[in-house]
């Protein structure tokens, strides 16, 4: 492994997580290992920080960084960075008092860059992309969850929907609606619980309503026309698409994977049972090579203008995200759901120019002043 002493040219960076009583730091260790070893053989010093290590007044931080083999973690006096990477685990840990002081103390802070600053949440998604004309078009019909009342509007218009928690993660929380006028229990309502999900029929709007309540909580839903998509063997397939920006400071895309849905799953998440597939093995499928070569190259462009306006729109500065995307049976693109803190790709070409890409966008956002 080619590790060199650190550049002094390029930026000192820190990835952010939260303190955790028992194991030092929160977070996907496996993935703070690869970003250190990236950074380390392109001259980079990285290092894990909590939000309680993180002292702006102290000219040394306590930071983390592994051992040889991986397996264990030093605490080591670290400089300050000039650049932080938000790798807070979860919006449970986002919303604490300390750690919402601190994020808006980085972004405050003269010296420091910080992108990435929150999680987003669903509805505002799709109320930011409803701004623009060029990205309306690719958002489904989607309402705020209030009341029966919604339901019974948007069932008149689709007969199949999504219910969706707001901040939800990795397809948790998904129920999926079905409507027949012509059966006695004409509301089919699929529950998704691990890999299999579970159907409620009922009769009534009212019997249905509460069983939905039962089930949402106090969590707050969206509602959303159902797309139908384009199937891969009988099952549908979604694209998941990386964006980060690059050395240059401009959104271009790293990677676009395909996932197909598990046997019996609503949604195309791995942790549900779907599975990582060839973007254009599940394209050619349903649409031929040449035409799904040509729905493959809309893909980055649409990205790009739906990650342009979401950084826009939030205000925030932006520096990576992943995105779902639905093809429908005719090839167009439809937006489902775009995460600010993405989880690793597995595909390795993909996982590799992701890493150096954290460190390209670094150095470039060193260099601008705040």
């Amino acid at each position: 492994m080619n590790t060199r002493s650190p550049d002094p040219g390029k930026p000192v960076i820190a990835i952010l997580t939260t303190s955790d009583r028992l194991k030092q730091f929160r977070g996907n260790r496996s993935n703070f290992r690869d970003i250190i070893r990236t950074g380390k053989e392109m001259g980079y010093l990285v290092y894990v920080v909590t939000v309680r290590d993180l002292k702006f007044e102290e000219r040394m931080v306590n930071g983390f960084v592994p051992s040889a083999s991986g397996k264990i973690w030093y605490s080591v006096p670290m400089p300050l960075p000039q650049v932080i990477y938000n790798r807070i685990p979860n919006r449970e840990e986002e919303e604490k008092a300390p750690v919402a002081r601190k994020i808006a103390e980085c972004l405050e802070h003269e010296e420091i860059q910080m992108y990435n600053p929150n999680f987003f949440n669903k509805w505002s998604l799709f109320e930011w992309l409803k701004e623009s004309k060029v990205t309306a078009r690719h958002v489904p019909k989607t309402r705020r969850l209030r009341s029966a009342n919604t339901l019974g509007a948007m069932l008149k218009n689709h007969d199949s929907l999504y219910l969706k928690p707001e901040n939800g993660k990795a397809g948790k929380g998904i129920m999926r609606l079905k409507y027949r006028a012509d059966i006695s229990l004409p509301y089919r309502l699929q529950i998704q619980s691990g890999k299999k999900n579970v159907t409620y029929k009922a009769a009534s709007m009212d019997r249905l309503w509460a069983r939905i309540s039962r089930e949402k909580g106090i969590s707050q839903y969206i509602v959303q026309q159902a797309i139908g998509l384009a199937t891969h063997g009988g099952r549908p397939f979604d694209l998941r698409v990386l964006l980060q920006k690059n050395g240059r400071g401009a959104w271009s895309v790293t990677g676009i994977g395909a996932r197909l849905a598990g046997a019996r799953s609503i949604t195309t998440h791995v942790p549900r049972g779907g599975s990582i597939e060839e973007p254009a093995s599940m394209l050619e499928g349903t649409f031929g090579p040449e035409r799904a070569a040509s729905i493959l190259k809309n893909v980055p462009t649409t990205a790009l203008l739906i990650a342009r306006q979401i950084e826009r729109a939030s205000g925030a500065m932006l520096g990576e995200m992943s995105m779902d995307l639905g093809v429908d049976e005719e090839g167009g693109l439809w937006f489902f759901e775009a995460n600010s803190r993405p989880m690793k790709f597995d595909e390795p070409a993909i996982r590799k120019l992701s890493l150096e890409r954290i460190f390209q966008y670094s150095q470039h956002l060193a260099r601008q002043s705040k």
